[in-house]
């Protein structure tokens, strides 16, 4: 078995050991190495030279999985088992996504008790968690090919702006593809590093990352001082990117065709066809004045000129997010000194020139702005190996720091590699109706089951006002000290009842214990998210009960015969299923009950608005 030796001081690891970087992308994915010979980062590359491994993942009936190139055909021809923006939805409930789940050609499950979305596809239901692992998994697996030898940890990279559940949620789909993910570090970081910025400790800049991806828009503003990237201000959309773009050809082609929004419903093959012709589109006009093509027998044209009339709202939405981040800063645009462009969609020479002229200086453009991320998260790696000495590594948390959750789940706070100092803050409530005092028990580990973890200590937080469960809002904040000394606190928001205690520096492990851990973690780790995803989902089912339960109580006066029988029906079969070991038999029941309570839900809803608002006006 092979071991895992860490200073817990600095976080690098004690002998030589391949450590890749990893952009996982919305709509493509990376890996990235440091060469052996010329020490330099290199992206992974197959023999036909092809780099790019696309996020997109396609289930065939036999429950077979292919991912990247060989899946993207299938976009057009089985949209409904094709998934693609799995990085969306990381993180996410329905109420997130709600608003654009149209853009989503396969079925997202609408549960609000979900702690996050759900993907279905036949009878079975993903977590982006699940999804995203399955590329890291494909990522992991050419890495091994092109390095022959085994790939076991990386550095993976996110979005400046993903909150903690989305960086925890990407931390989980390393582990569930085999890979012990040694740091998240964000995509402006990584991109600044692969333009050299930040490997002398003696360096002082301020830098600007503007970053349009496939489907997300982001710009950062960094400071760089002695070695330490701080991120001063973030901006951007989460649903602005290339995809817009292919999205208003697809829409200027489909007036040319004279195709209703109707036809496009009904055949989503079609759609799809329209689409990746609007890609193929934006990319020949590149380097291009004309692009010409058919589809459907009829013929399709589009000049320069009046691609960049479409898409010039867009960039001007980005210039804004650029303004914005600016101000957050407190900057002007004569204090940036470098500005960086990362996302294949900086190409468009209507991008490279709008930026160009906004901050009134040149471009930092020379890098593939595809492959830009995945090399700068290579270069944090071989900081992590120790190999690169210039490079400031603080002081890091040699494993996570978390709660204990409904079901005996350990909640992460704060992730191990996490640097000290370090303060996070998660939001709770109470699961009884009435309660007045919360048991918090604060675990150090990796596994998912806090019964395999270390109990640090606990928090008896007494005297919160009774509510109805889910009513109370107890905040939980982990702050860590340059010292190693955790304070964890818990305050009722509504109450501000409030509770804290002290743990001391290094929480009392060594090298062997983290190591012995990890190796835990890491043998376990399919089995651990396997046990996690069926006591979430036996959570989310036993809540959908008491929802359900308490709403009959209150109308069953306004429902039919039939609506009563259905409802104790899926009830019934819910609850059998809570007792099965069986997470997507418990996922499958709990979509039909809310398949029959949806309905008449929203039309009880209806009627105590109209009710209400009697003989207002509005």
């Amino acid at each position: 078995m092979a071991k895992i030796a860490i200073n817990i001081a600095t976080g690098s690891l004690q002998k030589e050991d391949i450590i890749v970087g990893i952009d996982l992308g919305t709509t493509n994915s990376l890996i990235a190495a440091i060469h052996p010979q010329t020490n330099q980062a290199i992206v992974l590359k197959e023999h036909d030279g092809i780099a790019i491994v696309p996020s997109v993942i396609y289930f065939d009936k036999g429950g077979n999985v292919v991912v990247g190139d060989e899946a993207k055909p299938y976009l057009i021809s089985n949209p409904e088992r094709t998934i693609f923006s799995v990085k969306r939805l990381l993180g996410k409930n329905y109420d997130d996504i709600k608003a654009n789940a149209s853009f989503f050609s396969y079925k997202i499950i609408d549960d609000e008790n979900a702690k996050e979305v759900k993907i279905k596809i036949d009878d079975v239901f993903y977590s982006p968690i699940d999804l995203s692992s399955l590329i890291l998994k494909e990522l992991k697996k050419r890495a091994e090919h092109i390095l022959k030898t085994p790939v076991n940890k990386a550095v993976i990279t996110v979005p400046a702006y993903f909150n903690d559940a989305q960086r925890q949620a990407t931390r989980d789909a390393g582990k569930l593809a085999g890979l012990d993910v040694l740091r998240i570090i964000n995509e402006p970081t990584a991109a600044s590093l692969a333009y050299g910025i930040g490997t002398s400790t003696k360096e002082e800049k301020i830098i600007a990352v503007y970053d349009l991806g496939g489907g997300t828009f982001d710009v950062s503003i960094l400071k760089l001082s002695t070695g330490v990237f701080e991120v001063l201000s973030t901006n951007g959309n989460t649903y602005l990117g290339g995809d817009d773009f292919d999205s208003l050809v697809a829409t200027f082609f489909q007036n040319q065709l004279e195709i209703t929004d109707n036809d496009l419903s009904e055949d989503k093959s079609l759609a799809q066809t329209l689409r990746l012709l609007a890609e193929d589109a934006k990319k020949h006009l590149t380097n291009n004045d004309f692009f010409e093509s058919e589809i459907v027998k009829k013929k399709v044209t589009i000049t320069k000129k009046q691609f960049n009339e479409l898409i010039k709202p867009l960039i001007d939405k980005t210039i804004v997010c650029c303004k914005n981040a600016l101000k957050d800063a407190e900057l002007q645009k004569s204090n940036i000194d470098e500005i960086i462009m990362v996302g294949g969609s900086t190409r468009v020479p209507l991008v490279k020139e709008m930026v160009s002229n906004y901050f009134g200086k040149a471009l930092s453009d020379s890098v593939n702005p595809d492959e830009v991320v995945a090399l700068g998260a290579a270069i944090q790696a071989d900081v992590l190996a120790g190999n690169n000495k210039n490079v400031l590594l603080l002081d890091i948390t040699p494993l996570s720091l978390g709660i204990e959750t409904a079901g005996e789940l350990m909640d992460v706070i704060i992730p191990r590699n996490a640097k000290i100092p370090s303060s996070a803050t998660r939001e709770y409530t109470t699961q009884i109706d009435g309660q007045v005092n919360m048991r918090i028990s604060i675990y150090q580990g990796e596994r998912d089951i806090v019964s395999d973890n270390r109990l640090l200590a606990t928090i008896n937080l007494k005297g919160i006002p009774p509510m109805p469960a889910g009513m109370a809002k107890v905040q939980v904040s982990f702050i860590i000290n340059a010292d190693g000394i955790l304070t964890v606190k818990a305050k009722e928001l509504r109450s501000g009842v409030e509770q804290q205690i002290e743990i001391k520096p290094q929480l009392g492990i060594d090298d062997e214990m983290v190591e012995k851990m990890l190796l835990e973690s890491m043998n376990n780790a399919e089995k651990d998210i396997a046990t996690r995803a069926l006591v979430e989902a036996r959570t989310e089912a036993e809540q959908l009960l008491k929802t359900t339960e308490r709403f009959l109580q209150k109308n069953a006066n306004n429902l039919i015969n039939n609506e009563l029988a259905d409802t104790a029906a899926a009830m019934q079969a819910l609850q059998l299923a809570i007792t099965m070991s069986d997470k997507n038999l418990i996922q499958t029941k709990t979509e039909a009950l809310n398949n029959i309570s949806a309905p008449y839900a929203e039309r009880i809803m209806n009627l105590a608005v109209g009710e209400a608002m009697k003989g207002r006006k509005v």
